[in-house]
């Protein structure tokens, strides 16, 4: 007799099943951007005429459709399979349809940024690029009203020092990409676990703290250094030599469950077994074995830098302006896509062992493009990394109307690696300099720098 619930081959499935023939490849592109009061630049509540929730209501059309949770919007959804979402501390993310090229997609985040710009500003609302609140305290941002978000509240305080900084203050640009097979995901998956610190040094932009330089480059980054050890940050399991499927199904079930779903209600689990879920001895629902909707709930609840739902995502930039949201998914597009820069990246970070990007990880947080790594300085690295990328966008030679091909969204970290200053030591020489120690001519700033 089998086992109610799902298998060991059920949950392997789940991740086989996003594998796609490379004609049918795309890209999705998620972002996040920081809320505040136009008139006194303080965080944004849900309540209230010119709340979070008001500006959600009056984002409400015939393309995009609200979603509830106990009376209160606290989504949108597309009809294209892009939506709207809402992070803990106000945080507005879009998380973009999957589209076959780049032009598409820096259309899509100009015409979403236009409408929600325009929609907030009419009610008193501005938003702000870039990778952590720079200038309120935690307990000066009000908490969203969803349900999973207290759960998770209780809960990361008891894993780490900055999960609830992580959750209210910080602001990322994701890229999701396709994959064609096993062993195709698995070479792509080391490839950007490899890769992904300098990816955070290139987009750090969050170097203040309360108003006052942090000590470092990416504070984002930092708050993600001491979250939850067991499910964020680099997983060893992509580094081996036989990484698969079933790797990554044993490593979600070594992370701890947060919740599950039943009749439309969340159900605290925070600390459980999914192991004991499976053999129906969940001790807040015995007896009850889990669906392959809450298997793919809990691999939602792993915080990896890189992460493999039935695409892989990519997680570790800071927020920033239009520009430099699209150049993330181009980055990863030049390299992944095109076949010859993918095999010379392989040449580049293929012998890179796990403790070593654990490493580079931290230093790049204080030291961004100057840390060292195998004695190289990580601007050069960056310098490699970012050419391998152009080459293959220009061989993929997918044209906008004007004749320019994909590679034209890599200029601005071509700025970033020419100048040798990311856009969070633009900004300390600004505070330095002409903001005169003041953190406030940056909400202008990014705010323009959004919207561009």
């Amino acid at each position: 007799m089998s086992q109610p619930g799902i298998s060991g081959q059920d949950m392997v499935d789940y991740f086989a099943s996003g594998c796609k023939s490379r004609q049918q490849w795309g890209i999705g592109t998620e972002h996040e951007k920081l809320p505040f009061d136009l008139d006194n630049l303080r965080p944004v509540p849900y309540e209230g005429e010119r709340g979070i929730g008001a500006l959600l209501a009056h984002l409400v059309d015939h393309e995009w459709q609200a979603v509830y949770e106990q009376d209160k919007i606290i989504a949108l959804q597309h009809g294209d399979g892009a939506s709207i979402t809402l992070e803990p501390g106000g945080q507005l993310e879009l998380s973009g349809a999957v589209l076959p090229d780049l032009h598409q997609t820096h259309d899509e985040t100009g015409r979403h940024l236009r409408h929600v710009t325009t929609a907030a500003g009419e009610l008193g609302i501005g938003f702000l690029g870039c990778g952590f609140q720079p200038r309120w305290s935690r307990q000066a941002i009000p908490w969203m009203p969803k349900v999973r978000y207290a759960i998770m509240r209780d809960y990361m305080p008891k894993v780490g020092k900055r999960g609830l900084d992580m959750m209210l203050r910080t602001a990322t640009v994701q890229a999701n990409l396709d994959f064609a097979s096993e062993a195709d995901m698995a070479r792509k998956m080391r490839l950007a676990c490899c890769i992904q610190p300098i990816v955070t040094a290139l987009f750090a932009a969050s170097p203040f703290y309360e108003d006052r330089p942090a000590g470092v480059l990416s504070m984002r980054a930092a708050c993600w250094l001491d979250t939850d050890p067991v499910r964020t940050g680099i997983p060893a399991c992509v580094f081996a030599d036989d990484f698969g499927f079933a790797n990554w199904v044993e490593y979600l079930l070594d992370i701890p469950m947060y919740f599950v779903i039943r009749d439309g209600h969340y159900i605290d689990c925070s600390g459980q077994s999914f192991r004991d879920f499976l053999t129906g001895r969940l001790p807040q629902l015995p007896g009850v074995y889990p669906t392959l909707e809450d298997w793919a709930l809990h691999a939602s609840t792993a915080f990896p830098d890189v992460r493999l739902k039935q695409f892989i995502e990519v997680r570790g930039a800071d927020a920033s302006s239009h520009a430099m949201i699209t150049a993330l998914p181009a980055l990863f597009k030049g390299l992944l896509y095109d076949e010859s820069s993918e095999q010379q990246l392989w040449q580049i970070v293929g012998d890179w062992q796990h403790d070593e990007v654990c490493q580079l990880r931290q230093d790049v947080v204080y030291q961004g493009l100057d840390a060292i790594f195998r004695y190289r300085r990580i601007g050069e690295l960056a310098a490699q990394i970012l050419e391998l990328a152009k080459q293959g966008l220009q061989r993929l030679d997918c044209r906008n109307a004007a004749g320019h091909d994909e590679s034209i969204y890599l200029q601005p970290l071509q700025d970033i690696v020419n100048n040798n200053k990311t856009r969070a030591q633009q900004w300390l020489d600004a505070w330095h300099q002409q903001w005169q120690h003041s953190t406030i001519p940056l909400f202008e700033y990014a705010r323009h720098a959004l919207e561009e």
